[in-house]
This record gives C-alpha cells, structure tokens and sequence, in this order.
C-alpha cells in the first residue's frame, strides 16, 4: 500500500477532483438505488393493486414507504392511470439525475487520471534528465523508454482507476444493502452469508498476478530495448546479413512476453465469469428461499417487494465485481509503479554542492591538479597535472583507450574525478553549479548529435531565443549557410531522423552553427574531423578554425592537420601524460609523439 499512496501523491492536489467528485457519485448511487425501489410502487400499480388505506411514512427518508403513500394518493384522486403516469415521471426524473451526476462523476476522475499521468511522467522525464552521464552507460535505453511511456500509462488506469472502485462501488454496494434491508431484514441476513465466499474464491484467483506483472514489465522493456537497438543498427544488420539472428532475438522477447501475457489474461478473465456465476447461484438461491417465504405467506414480503428484492440483489454484484477486477488489475499497476518509483528515486551521482556559486565569467584558463579517475575500480586517468591557458588552444593525442575522451568529459562534469580537483580560474568545479560551468562551453563531438527537427531549431537549440539574423550569421561561419540555402526549404528544412538526410560533413558543421550561436569562451572539439572525407574535413576544418578564433579550446584528434598548429600538444598514454609541448618541441624530443607522427597514426 506504501507504493499505491506514493504514486496517489502525484494526484496532488487531489481535493480538486476529489470533493466533486465525491458528492456527483452521492448522488448518482442514491438515484440509481432509487430507481431500482420505484419498481415496486410501479408494480403494485399495474398488478397489485388495492383499495385498503396507507398510513402516511413519517419522514421521506422511509422512500420506500412514502412511495407507496403517494402512488395510493394518485390511485385515489385520478384512477390507475394518473398513478401510473406519476410512478413513470418520478422514473424519468430519477434516472436523468443519477445519469447526469454520473457523467460529471466520470469526467472529474478522467480528469483527475490525465493529472495524476502527466505529474507522473513529467517527474520521471525530469528526474532521467538530471541523472548523470554514468547512468545511461549501465541502463537499458528502451528499458528508461518503457518505464516512462507503457508503466507509467498502466499506472494511470490501474492506480488511479481503484480510486473509483474505492469510493462509488463500495458506497453503492452499501446503498444497495440498505434498501435491500429496508425490504427483507430477513432475506437479506441469508444473502449476506454468501457473498464472503464469493470474495474469497476471487481473492485465490488474482493472488499471482503481482509477481507475474513485474515480469511482464521486465520483459516488455527488454523487447523495447530490441527494437531500439535493432532501427539503430538497421545498416549494420543489413550489412552483416544478420537479419534473421535479429528477428530471431526479438521473437524470443516476444513470445516471452506474450506467454506472461496470456497467463495473466487467463486469471483476470477468470474473475469475472466466477463472480457472475457465483452471483447467479446466489440469485437462484434467494429466489427459492424468498419465494417460499412469498407463496406460504410467511412474512410481511409482498410479491411486488420481493420482484423488486431481485432486482436490486441483482445489482449487487456488480460492484462485487468490480471491486474484484480492481484487485486484478491494481497488482499491475503497482509492479508498474514500483519500476517508475525506482527510476523516480534514482539520484545523479554528480549534483551541485549546497553551498555551489554561479560563474560567469572566464579570466584565466582550467587546470587539471592531479586528477585520477576510474571506472568501476579500473583506473582510466592517473594523477594528470595540465593547464589550458585562457586563449590558448590545446589538443590531446595519443593511442586509442588513452583517456582523452574521459579527460574531456570530466570538463563539464559529465562524470567526476576519484582524486584531484579540476579548477577553473582557481576555483574547483564542485564549488561552481554545474549549469554556470557548461554555460562557459561549447562541445562538438565526433558523432553529430541532431534532432529530428528543422536545420533552423537544430542550430537555435541552446539559444532559442535567437533571432533569425544570429542564426544565419552562426551558419556562415560554420561553413553551412550555402549549402542550407540549397535545401528544399532552407532553414526551415526538417533534417530526418539523427540529421540523416544530411551527409556526415553536413551535419558536422550544423553542429559547428550551434557552437557558434551558444557563443562560448571555451571549446571543447572530440575528434571533430576524424569521420569525414577529405572535401568535407577541409570545410569542417575551416570552420572549427573560425569557431576557434578568440577562444580557448581543448581539441582531441587523430589527424595531423588539425594539431600541428595547437599552442600546447598534451600526448596521453594508458592514463598518463607523458609529453606536452609544441609540435616542434615534441618532435624534437623523439618520444611517442614522434613515434606516432612516424608510424602515421595521424593522417595529414
């Protein structure tokens, strides 16, 4: 229940929906009640008639009663025919209030459902969006998907969908029980004794679900995460003709997930018929007992009393059931709601200090004082000391598996030294809010990072208050705007998914614009030039020297041409710097710089 009432709090504020929807469904159960005991006044009317006098009821809390006082009247004063046209309108009326309220019931909790979702899956979004990078290394990305789009809409119906069961059935299970008493104190008593083993037939039906819905929610996200890999890879399948090893993985999920499926089906459908069946015998059994209490004139129960009796009995295991299927399907919700609480209450391992300063400014340059880093207890960078002076550019090289990405990401506090500290204009970055330290950056990776959107809002996108002017302007110094202009629509051309419509050296200098608009003092270039062919690595390579202009820069590269020109070369091997210097001074000192220059692992 802890987990129902944590997922409930995203309701808040619930009062909203709540007291609406509390006094519509009062009123409806009433009405709707009333509708079934207008049936006996109805009946007398049209086949029990009789002359003898009513006593009129004290009070019109005794409806019943007072019905029967009232059609009498009519009886009375215009003939069977005036009472019949009174018992229908009273009817009429009745059924039009229970109706209406019923419907204002149900657009209060519809609206109280899409509430509760949205706070929900903005709470997950919001919370996956803060974590750091780390997470996204050990997670599952179709599994985070799932979470966020099928368990989140599973807990909305489940969830809050038992609020209605938890209120309207059990107040009209209640209403039901109090006219039913009105009726046959009697009848009533030997109904009661089987409606509890109902209940526990039910409850023995539904008892696995939970643990089988977890699975399913495992499992679905598993098959997702399939999917994701498979459209993502879809050139690389093709090209190692690995298509069926492909389809043959997700068939496995699938039928996984389609047996834990089926199971589930086969005990939630089972509630329903059981209850419906159980609520014939026990009808049948009234029947045969109130019957004979009717024929042999045992009691006070008439035979209209009693018609109405089994209409109304008839009624009542319909919230029975309901209440029964709400069990079924809140184990769902709640296997659902503790996979979406898991990724709610993850925490970023990476968050700013509680006494963190903005900054917003860069004077100096950063510097590395003896930084170590490891993943998962395997040291990647050890005890590294540099310095990027402010307007210098610096490039890192080295052998693959150097380090030189890991260094890059520990800048903007992607991920977070064990040792040393990373100090920008002498300040240690876990003293500065991690918002203001990027804010002073501009990245452009190897891999061109784009969305499915227009050429205009890929540039605009950390700038979206640009005017169309700056983004132009940003485009031109990245080499871009010729080429944008020869798009079928400009600017206003929608680039595809990850911008594949655009070649490698496209999207490559789409990037370089969104570097340019940002405007940064720091640039941070990870083998910007590396995938492209020689046409388009000049292009690029123009424009990363216009971006470069002015700025400081931190450039990691496996190309000749793109360092030779750097101020200080910092040359990385397994963790380590083991040179830094000019190209000259490094080629003078005939160490692995020079080796690698020799053994060409720089392209020129």
């Amino acid at each position: 229940m802890k987990t129902y009432f944590r997922l409930l709090s995203f309701a808040k504020p619930i009062e909203k929906f709540a007291i609406p929807y509390i006094l519509a469904t009062i009123i409806t159960v009433v009405f709707s009640t009333l509708n079934f005991t207008l049936l006996i006044p109805l009946l007398q009317t049209l086949f029990f008639q009789s002359t003898a006098p009513v006593a009129r009821p004290d009070s019109w809390f005794n409806i019943i009663n007072m019905m029967n006082y009232q059609t009498h009247q009519f009886t009375m004063q215009y003939g069977p025919v005036g009472a019949l046209k009174f018992v229908c309108s009273v009817i009429v009326v009745s059924v039009l209030i229970s109706n209406t309220f019923r419907y204002l019931a149900q657009r209060t909790m519809e609206s109280l459902r899409i509430h509760t979702l949205l706070n929900i899956r903005n709470s997950v979004f919001n919370n996956v969006m803060d974590l750091h990078m780390g997470y996204f290394s050990n997670e599952r990305k179709g599994d985070i998907i799932s979470k966020i789009a099928s368990d989140v809409q599973v807990v909305q119906f489940s969830v809050t969908g038992t609020l209605q069961v938890i209120f309207k059935e059990p107040l009209t299970l209640i209403a039901y029980l109090v006219a039913l008493f009105s009726i046959s104190v009697k009848l009533t008593l030997f109904s009661l004794l089987v409606i509890p083993i109902a209940g526990l037939i039910i409850a023995q039906i539904v008892k696995k679900l939970k643990s089988q819905a977890r699975e399913s929610h495992e499992t679905y996200g598993a098959m997702i995460s399939n999917l994701d890999e498979a459209l993502s890879g879809i050139k690389i399948i093709k090209a190692f003709n690995a298509t069926n090893y492909i389809k043959g993985k997700f068939d496995a999920q699938n039928r996984r997930y389609s047996k834990i499926i089926r199971s589930m089906a086969k005990r939630q459908q089972s509630a329903s018929p059981v209850s419906e069946f159980l609520g014939v015998v026990m009808v049948s059994g009234l029947v045969l007992y109130g019957g004979t209490l009717v024929l042999n004139h045992q009691s006070t129960l008439t035979a209209e009393k009693f018609i109405a009796y089994i209409a109304i009995f008839s009624q009542v295991m319909r919230p029975v059931k309901a209440i029964s299927d709400s069990f079924s399907s809140i184990h769902s919700g709640i296997a659902a709601g503790e996979r979406v609480l898991e990724l709610i209450d993850t925490k970023p391992a990476i968050v700013d200090a509680a006494d963190a300063v903005a900054i917003t400014d860069f004077k100096q340059g950063i510097q590395f004082k003896d930084v170590t880093f490891a993943y998962d207890e395997k040291e990647v960078l050890s005890h590294i000391n540099f310095t990027v002076p402010k307007g210098k550019t610096v490039a890192l090289v080295g052998p693959s598996g150097g380090g030189k990405s890991t260094m890059m990401d520990l800048i903007p506090r992607f991920i977070e030294p064990q040792k040393g500290q990373i100090l920008i204009d002498g300040q240690d970055i876990r003293t500065l809010t991690t918002d203001s330290v990027r804010a002073l950056m501009g990245v452009v990776n190897q891999e061109s990072i784009l969305f499915n959107d227009t050429i205009y809002n890929n540039i605009a996108f950390g700038k979206p208050e640009a005017k169309p002017e700056e983004v132009m302007a940003a485009a031109r110094i990245a080499n871009a705007h010729n080429f944008i202009e020869e798009t079928e629509q400009g600017y206003q051309t929608n680039i595809g998914d990850r911008g594949t419509k655009l070649s490698g050296g496209q999207r490559q200098r789409i990037c370089i614009a969104r570097a340019v608009l940002a405007n940064p003092p720091l640039m941070l270039l990870d083998e910007a030039t590396s995938a492209l062919d020689t046409e388009s690595e000049k292009l690029v390579q123009d424009a990363l020297n216009n971006l470069m202009k002015n700025r400081t820069s931190l450039i990691i590269a496996h190309r000749l041409s793109t360092i030779q020109n750097a101020d200080i070369i910092i040359v990385l091997e397994a963790g380590k710097v083991v040179e830094q210097g000019t190209h000259a001074e490094l080629i003078a000192a005939n160490g692995l710089y020079r080796k690698l220059i020799d053994m060409q692992t720089f392209n020129s």
